[in-house]
């Protein structure tokens, strides 16, 4: 049993030339992809008033997902890390733009620009470590709080993973709401093995009646209220969504003499003016000063 794409190697080293190509021409990759495009436009709950909507696609990869959101009718961006993947998007012609950037770096785009974004199983890489410079939670981050950002408010993004296990989805859906978005885990299909799909529905903005999660599917294909996430509409107060700086280690008994005498000749041999030493030199000055 061949293990995951994401701890073989980084994306954009793992989608060399051929393995995009292989991923493209796979019909049965085509088909679930499809199928969890549209389950995701679903969950975009988009207004049925026949105006194109402006789409993100995180995790673009060849513009599969793409064909899907231009059959709905909506106009899309997408960004990759892989620049194999996005060639082949190029030689398919998609309809959507194409930007080559890595999530994990946050979302270079202009604020409040987009009516909703979808991501297809892309969005477990950030928990990966696979770099000495990738630290997960500062990529989850940097992605959750620029996609907060580029999103107009009240939009709902709509992210497809495939978690490693429930620690990982705690971390990305902690993440996720720490970034300041409402909303919660919609399980399709939580009882099968191979049908289980797991999305991560996110609104921009605290949570409201209007941000209410929508149902999972379960094997009969009809809806079901209870499969979904017990986090859903939870968000965390602004004051909570960035760690309180770190205090600094105060020495009671202060710095002495020596040490300022010492930092002084460091000083002096790199070249600076330093006042010259003197009695006064650390003297701490009574309260009348």
């Amino acid at each position: 049993m061949p293990s995951r794409p994401e701890f073989q190697a980084p994306p954009e080293f793992f989608y060399n030339d051929q393995e995009a190509r292989k991923y493209t021409t796979s019909s049965r990759i085509i088909e679930i992809q499809a199928k969890l495009t549209e389950r995701a436009l679903e969950l975009l709950a988009l207004p049925d008033d026949g105006v194109p909507r402006l789409l993100l696609d995180i995790g673009c990869g060849s513009g599969l997902s793409g064909e899907s959101l231009s059959e709905s009718g909506n106009q899309w961006i997408g960004l990759d890390i892989s620049q194999s993947m996005l060639n082949i998007a190029l030689e398919r012609e998609v309809d959507g733009d194409l930007l080559l950037a890595d999530m994990g770096q946050g979302l270079g785009l202009r604020p409040g620009v987009f009516d909703g974004a979808i991501s297809i199983s892309a969005v477990q890489w950030l928990c990966n470590a696979d770099k000495s410079s990738n630290e997960p939670r500062l990529r989850l981050k940097a992605f959750f709080v620029s996609l907060y950002r580029c999103l107009a408010r009240g939009a709902r993004a709509v992210l497809q993973l495939y978690h490693e296990n429930e620690a990982q989805l705690e971390l990305i859906t902690t993440s996720a709401m720490r970034a300041g978005f409402a909303g919660g885990l919609v399980v399709d299909f939580p009882h099968s093995t191979r049908a289980k799909k797991t999305f991560l529905v996110l609104t921009c903005g605290p949570p409201s009646i209007s941000t209410a999660l929508p149902k999972a599917k379960v094997e009969d294909g009809e809806s079901c209220s209870d499969e979904s996430s017990d986090e859903e509409n939870q968000t965390v107060s602004v004051s909570d969504r960035h760690r309180s700086r770190k205090k600094q280690k105060i020495n009671k008994k202060g710095k002495g003499r020596d040490w300022v005498l010492k930092k002084k000749e460091q000083m002096r041999k790199k070249g600076h003016t330093v006042p010259p030493d003197t009695k006064y030199t650390a003297r701490k000055r009574k309260a009348r000063f």
